[in-house]
This record gives structure tokens, sequence and C-alpha cells, in this order.
């Protein structure tokens, strides 16, 4: 993997241009789908839909449960985009690549980001199934060096070093605590942590994440988030907790991508109608 892979604004720009010609609504507001939820975008109607790899510069997605595709529609009276399905850093693409299409998001005027993905519980009380309203995260993968905003800082995207102290908007967060009240959806709330991937953690890891204040982890979501509060625009969080992590090494608990898939068939009618309540409101 060449870690010195950049996007261009170029690039950018044409990806933008490409959409923009060929669709019926102006998006504001962009989602994103994780690993197995992708069914919430299935039954949209009159919708505009594009393989990734028809539009230019787009990074394509390689693993299972995530379909490449991106659906533009209206959506309880909100123009949104819908990503279905995101590429990750192990995959062999670079940060850059992996948040290039938060980039083409606020080129076609999005300016509201609802990020989700399925991730490991670290709380031993939560259950699969559960979601959790990300308040912050920590970038583990960023801290180590492969932060999204390395190289050229374009100012006409967002500062050079841009505050993270709000990342998760207040107001998006609030509103979602509402609906998920009204709606009856137990929703839980918490740190997210970012790993590289694509092994899953270790026991040691896991006590690890809990120390430092971690309630769920996964191998996506913070470079977008970072990349979006870089260039202006309001972020929700919500992880899907696909299962629940053990810290003792004595009793092995196999994680597969299979049981991350399962649990999105409990996931994402909870999550469909917690983001549809969200969109009303918005």
């Amino acid at each position: 993997m060449d870690v010195n892979v950049f996007s261009t604004r170029s690039q950018l720009e044409e990806a933008a241009a490409y959409l923009r010609e060929r669709i019926q609504y102006s998006p504001t507001v962009g989602i994103i789908l994780g690993s197995g939820l992708g069914s919430f975008a299935d039954d949209i109607e009159r919708a505009d839909v594009f393989l990734h790899t028809s539009i230019p510069h787009f990074p394509s997605p390689t693993v299972p449960g995530h379909a490449g595709r991106v659906i533009i529609a209206t959506l309880e009276g909100q123009p949104v985009l819908i990503m279905q399905g995101r590429v990750h850093f192990y995959e062999g693409y670079t940060m850059q690549q992996v948040t290039f299409p938060v980039r083409v998001m606020r080129l076609l005027g999005i300016n509201t980001l609802i990020v989700t993905n399925a991730a490991g519980g670290l709380d031993s009380d939560w259950t699969p199934g559960d979601l959790m309203l990300i308040s912050d995260h920590i970038n583990l993968v960023g801290i180590a060096g492969r932060n999204p905003l390395t190289g050229h800082n374009d100012p006409g995207f967002g500062p050079r070093f841009p505050d993270m102290s709000q990342a998760y908007d207040l107001t998006l967060r609030e509103s979602a605590r509402r609906i998920a009240q009204a709606e009856q959806i137990p929703l839980r709330e918490g740190v997210y942590a970012c790993l590289a991937g694509p092994s899953f953690e270790t026991p040691a890891e896991i006590r690890f994440l809990r120390i430092i204040g971690a309630e769920a982890v996964g191998m996506s979501t913070a470079p977008e988030v970072i990349v979006a509060r870089h260039m202006g625009m309001r972020v929700l969080g919500i992880s899907g907790i696909s299962n629940v992590h053990s810290t003792d090494a004595s009793q092995p608990q196999e994680t597969s991508h299979s049981e991350v898939l399962e649990a999105g068939e409990i996931i994402a009618p909870r999550l469909t109608a917690l983001v549809r309540g969200v969109l009303k409101k918005l």
C-alpha cells in the first residue's frame, strides 16, 4: 500500500460533477451504512443509484456486507445521499481514499453526515443488536500516524488544525435520544475506538480499550468524521453492537465477520427507525 497516495481537488471535483449531472435531487444529508446495515436503503423508491465503480476515482469496497452503491433520493422529506457500504484502511486504501466520498458529499452541498457502523461492544452488560449513540471517539489509527488530514491542507476545505472537541453534534444527539425514547428503541451511548484491523482484538487489547474509556470498537468511522468536521459538516454517529467482547483469555470467544452480518439483521430495523426519526426532525 502506498501511504503517500493523496486525493487531489480535481479528482474530487470530477466525481462530484459526474453525480451532479445525473441526479434529480440535491442532497443535503449524507448517510454511510456500515457492515450488514445496507438493507436500510433497499426499499427506497425513485432513487438515483450508482455503483462506486461508475463514479470517477471513487473507491470500491471489497468486503462482504458492503454493496458499493451510492443511492440519492428523498427520505422523510429530506434529500439524502446514502452510501450502501464503505471502504476501509485495511483493504489497502489510503486514509485519503477512505474519506474521498465524504469530501465529494460536501462538494455536492451536503452539510449533515449520519455515519453508522457495526462494532464490538466492550461493556459486558450490553447485548448484540444494541444501538450505541457515539458521544466521542478515540482514533488509535490516527494517533499512530494515519490521520486523513495528513499532507497538504486545502484551505478551501477547512483549517490546517480543525477543532475536534465536539466531533459529534450535540443537537443531533439529543434528537436521537428523544426519538429512541418515543419509539422505544434501546439506545446506549458511549465512546467508539477506531482500530486499523482487519484482525479482531485480543483479550489484552480489549482490556486496554476499556481502561482508556471506550465502550465500542471498530475499524471505520473516525477518519470519515474527522474529514466531515474539517469541512464544517454536522455529524451524528451510531454504532450497531454486533458482538460483545470478553477480556478472559482462558475462555476463548471466537469473533467472525459472519457474526457481524447476522447481527445486522437485528440492528438494521432499529437503525432504520432511529435515522428516519432524526431525518423527520431536521
